[in-house]
């Protein structure tokens, strides 16, 4: 893509061949470093923020800490301005000074960028909103990590959904990734289910739903152990078997672990996540196990209470943590200290995220201190993405959820509604698909619209209402960008963009708010990789779905007589498209092209 803006000096940091409103700011910092010259143009451009309602850009002269009043300062950048390609006025309020954007070159050049991105990037794939920054590097991203033995339920759900994201965006930010599923393979729960398995198990039920049949299993023996206390010492000496690598205790628990993953693989084809590795715990090896404690110990933390051992972290105000129990079995924090190191010797990462519930910020604190403690010079590579609970999710008749449970009703829910209009219900060639497609990305929505570390309670009718900031209203406003090039085929196929005339766009505030959003994408990833919060994206994706929604009355295309407005409408409602649709993708999302 070639830019008809003027040649500006390159600022550090930007590009604008990826994200055009760096050309944009890096004009109003050239003007500001221009006329107060103690400003480099990088200093310039660091103070120049996206403006609030009605202003494109702002800047705060105190932040600069330059001799002279605001006043003064704001006059010498004013002076003699003339309008030019990028700035098309400044106004002075105060300490800050405002930039409006020129319309024309505005709408031109984000519309060029987003076609040449989408439909002729380098890769052959869509790229725009893209960056390169995290190239060369690389992350182990660790979410999900149901129990083998216990229900894949909401508390995974949100493990997953903003796991994936992350994959999604440091992958879009070039990083090298590996997504880990880091399964609860192991443990004294999986001797209760080998003893329980003798008196409850079918082979049948467990080759037709191996998590659910461990779990009923689970379910049984668990209430076995309230009336009969022996059950549960012979749960402990089965996995003390296992632990000791017997294989009479070791075989069927290698059945019930591959038939669960491939249940779980499923499972996750239908959210639209996907994993490069499943590991688990069991595959944590007992030399890294000891050699924590051993070096804990050398260290003096290490306190042996009733022949459990303890490691002391008052010191760090994180308490007291058990690393192994009296019997000599080891538990999850020494499994994931063990683990985390064979992750460094395997994957040699620059950081290693761990998607888990708030719940869990003192085991995760207690388990990074631990490994600092250990003098790991890596240590300090290691982030916890924490979330909230989810309140109340549970069928609509209240029962206790199994996620694909929620799958299934919300899909059922909206099938029922897509029914209601039999005209555009008999256009669609697969309701059941398109209809799980719906739910799944109101559930998904739901979990994301908020900042993560929110609770939040879940709420059927909101999830599945197509009115509102709910995740069918934003596959609605994909279905009907989508539909713009099946109701107008006499404008198809589109000029290329240099022969498409956009200057009818400008005149139109509507245009407008569309293409500076539009713009501002680039911006929303960069942002979303400092702050983690899938919130950002699902905020921009409604906000662009609202300017949309409150253009469709006066940019119309289907009756526009004068063929170049409508085809420069047609051309920004498709650019409109592909970013959604490229913002959906990023959140996990698969967009829909009807419904």
């Amino acid at each position: 893509m070639v830019s008809t803006l003027p040649s500006l000096p390159h600022v550090p940091g930007t590009d604008p061949s990826s994200c055009i409103l760096d050309a944009f700011r890096t004009a109003i910092a050239k003007r500001i470093s221009d006329r107060l010259p103690q400003l480099t143009i990088e200093q310039a451009y660091s103070g120049v923020d996206y403006g609030k309602k009605g202003v494109d850009f702002t800047v705060a002269l105190p932040r600069f800490r330059l001799p002279g009043k605001p006043d003064e300062l704001a006059k010498k950048v004013l002076e003699d301005f003339q309008p030019d390609d990028f700035i098309s006025s400044i106004t002075h309020d105060k300490q800050f000074l405002h930039f409006q954007l020129n319309n024309a070159s505005l709408i031109r050049e984000v519309l060029n960028q987003i076609h040449a991105l989408t439909y002729d990037s380098p890769s052959g794939k869509p790229s725009y909103g893209i960056n390169t920054s995290g190239a060369g590097k690389k992350i182990v991203i660790e979410f999900s990590s149901p129990n083998i033995a216990k229900s894949f339920h909401v508390g995974h759900l949100r493990s997953t959904i903003i796991g994936a994201f992350l994959v999604n965006l440091y992958r879009a930010c070039g990083w090298d990734v590996t997504a880990l599923n880091y399964l609860g393979d192991w443990g004294t729960q999986f001797g209760m289910i080998a003893s329980g398995f003798e008196k409850y198990g079918s082979q049948e039920a467990l080759s037709k739903d191996a998590i659910k049949h461990l779990y009923d299993v689970y379910v049984s023996v668990t209430k076995d152990a309230e009336a009969d206390p022996n059950v549960k010492v012979e749960a402990a000496k089965w996995f003390k078997r296992m632990e000791d690598g017997e294989e009479s205790a070791l075989g069927n628990w290698r059945e019930w672990r591959e038939l669960s993953i491939k249940k779980y693989i499923e499972e996750y084809e239908r959210l639209n996540v996907s994993f490069d590795r499943y590991t688990g715990e069991s595959e944590v090896g007992k030399e890294w196990m000891d050699k924590a404690v051993q070096r804990l110990d050398e260290l003096g933390l290490i306190s042996d209470v009733k022949g459990a051992k303890l490691v002391d972290l008052e010191k760090w105000k994180l308490n007291k943590a058990v690393l192994r129990k009296a019997d000599g079995t080891s538990i999850y924090l020494t499994r994931d200290i063990a683990g985390a190191i064979e992750r460094w010797q395997k994957y040699q990462f620059d950081k290693m995220i761990y998607v888990v519930a708030s719940q869990q910020d003192l085991h995760l604190a207690q388990f990074f201190q631990i490994l600092k403690l250990m003098e790991f010079p890596w240590a300090d590579r290691l982030e916890h993405v924490n979330y909230g609970m989810v309140l109340g999710m549970s069928t609509r008749k209240g029962t206790a959820v199994f996620l694909d449970q929620i799958i299934k009703e919300a899909a059922s829910v909206m099938h029922e509604q897509m029914k209601r209009n039999e005209e555009k219900y008999n256009s669609i060639e697969n309701p059941e698909y398109v209809s799980q497609e719906v739910g799944i990305t109101g559930i998904k929505i739901q979990d994301m619209a908020a900042k993560r570390i929110n609770n939040y309670t879940f709420n059927w009718d909101r999830m599945l209402s197509f009115e509102g900031d709910t995740g069918p209203y934003l596959q609605y406003a994909h279905v009907r960008l989508t539909s713009m090039e099946r109701k107008n085929p006499e404008l198809l196929p589109l000029p290329p963009p240099s022969q498409i005339d956009t200057s009818s766009l400008a005149e139109s505030t509507h245009a407008r708010d569309i293409a500076t959003l539009l713009g501002s994408y680039p911006d929303v990833v960069k942002t979303a990789l400092k702050t983690h919060e899938p919130s950002g994206v699902v905020t921009f994706a409604f906000r662009l779905a609202h300017a949309i929604s409150s253009a469709w009355e006066t940019l119309v295309v289907k009756g526009e007589l004068d063929m170049e407005k409508a085809r420069a409408r047609l051309w920004l409602y498709l650019c409109a498209r592909d970013v959604l649709g490229a913002a959906m993708r990023l959140l996990s999302i698969r967009p829909l092209e009807r419904m």
